[in-house]
């Protein structure tokens, strides 16, 4: 590299290993197309990844939010000094550091559990919201605001005074590691909250206590886990750098993406109505290059236009390739589907008038476990063939679709919230009901059962 600057060199390699980092994703993705199954680990929400026994995958991803949060600019650079405020690098033993450092993080845990049992509490309430206009605007300007927030053009942080005066809380030993874990998640807030509050409202379509308080004391592990590490085996971390604001920049065109995600009802993009690897491939595409031009590379704060131009036009092939591979894993397999009526009345007429039984399905877009009860058990071959002796009717109260008719039948069944797929034998009567996940050879045998 002779006549070359090394700073140039330095950041060609850095480049070269984001873009066989995004290269390894593909052909991870490529891999996973081959079962369905396996892409649904990825996108299911919590609710969903638990009813169907496969929880563990859905906390691994907020286990790595959070220690993904832990290499922010509000975090990393003092975790060192953290540490040694609560005396872990002093104790006198590695038993010592060990319970020092476990009562930090279990300090930033009580901070953040009882958060996603409140957000888990609302659950009902925030899945009925999400059918309005103005609460998904908000909630898409929330993710936004973020967004610039983590691209570095503004910061969200606590009044200085503050600050100071929650630093200075604790004291020594167990209990001072304890309060000193609590507020440190406060002092944090400027990278924590970003993160948090896309945690907190996913968590918040779950409706279930239980795992929303499980999902958020993991989240607090992973932020304390390298806290932890550096406290009890006296490990010295790799020096503060420009991988820090490329953290940062991932998180922000991932909550941009959001924000947009949340709009799909009131401003709809091109979404694919069918899994096509054209589609996938394109989105791939522009999620690579987004990257290349310098969506996490490059900064905003840059002096050069140029730069900024580069960043942003990065930074929109990146959420335009996300939402593009989003779409194409929220789509129908390939194959045969179920033919929808619209009308709940009509439907119902219809079984009425040719003595057949009546499948009954409420969805909505923004139920994540209706979506994969749409991909993996409905569109099953069997199941939709079974389907043919059925009048198949669709009750849609996704954002765009929703009315108050809707609302009240769902009301008739006396069913607090989504999923709901309902069976009637061919006399009108109630044969059994769905509200959560199943496999396929479970939905056969209920709808064999129906006469």
């Amino acid at each position: 590299m002779d006549g070359q600057p090394i700073e140039h060199h330095s950041c060609r390699v850095r480049r070269s290993a984001w873009v066989g980092l995004l290269g390894f994703v593909a052909a991870w993705v490529a891999e996973a197309h081959a079962s369905a199954d396996s892409l649904s680990e990825l996108t299911a929400p919590f609710s969903t990844a638990l009813l169907d026994g496969r929880y563990l995958g859905a906390l691994g991803f907020v286990f790595l939010a959070g220690l993904a949060t832990s290499l922010t600019p509000c975090v990393y650079p003092m975790i060192a000094i953290t540490v040694s405020v609560f005396g872990a690098r002093q104790a006198e033993s590695r038993a010592r550091a060990a319970m020092l450092s476990s009562a930090f993080v279990l300090g930033i845990a009580a901070l953040f559990t009882p958060l996603g049992v409140v957000s888990a509490l609302t659950g009902s309430a925030f899945g009925s919201a999400l059918t309005s206009p103005w609460v998904l605007g908000a909630l898409s300007t929330l993710f936004a605001v973020m967004a610039f927030s983590m691209f570095g053009l503004f910061d969200v942080a606590l009044p200085s005074a503050l600050q100071n005066r929650l630093a200075q809380a604790g004291g020594f030993g167990v209990r001072g590691a304890f309060v000193l874990g609590f507020v440190n998640g406060l002092i944090a807030a400027p990278c924590t909250g970003p993160v948090l509050a896309v945690l907190l409202t996913w968590v918040a379509t779950t409706g279930n206590v239980a795992f929303g308080a499980l999902a958020l004391f993991i989240y607090a592990i992973g932020i304390g886990v390298l806290f932890w590490f550096v406290g009890t085996f006296a490990i010295t971390l790799p020096k503060s750098g420009h991988w820090i604001e490329w953290t940062k920049s991932a998180f922000g065109i991932a909550m941009l993406a959001l924000a947009f995600y949340y709009l799909r009802g009131i401003l709809p993009y091109p979404r694919p109505a069918v899994r096509e690897e054209n589609w996938l491939a394109v989105a791939l595409g522009l999620l690579a290059g987004g990257v290349v031009v310098g969506a996490i590379h490059l900064s905003f704060k840059s002096e050069t236009w140029g730069t900024r131009v580069r960043k942003a036009v990065g930074v929109a092939a990146c959420v335009a390739g996300l939402l593009g591979i989003v779409g194409w894993a929220e789509a129908l397999p390939p194959g045969a589907h179920i033919r929808w009526i619209e009308s709940f009345d009509a439907g119902k007429a219809q079984a009425v008038a040719e003595a057949r039984p009546m499948l009954v399905d409420f969805g909505a877009d923004w139920c994540g476990a209706c979506q994969e009860l749409e991909r993996d058990v409905l569109s099953d071959p069997r199941v939709v063939l079974e389907a043919q002796r059925f009048v198949t009717v669709r009750v849609d109260l996704s954002t765009d679709r929703a009315t108050d008719e809707k609302w009240a039948l769902l009301k008739v069944y006396e069913q607090p919230g989504l999923p709901l797929v309902v069976l009637h034998h061919s006399d009108g009567s109630e044969a059994s009901r769905i509200t959560g996940m199943v496999e396929s050879d479970a939905f056969l045998k209920l709808m064999d059962a129906v006469r």
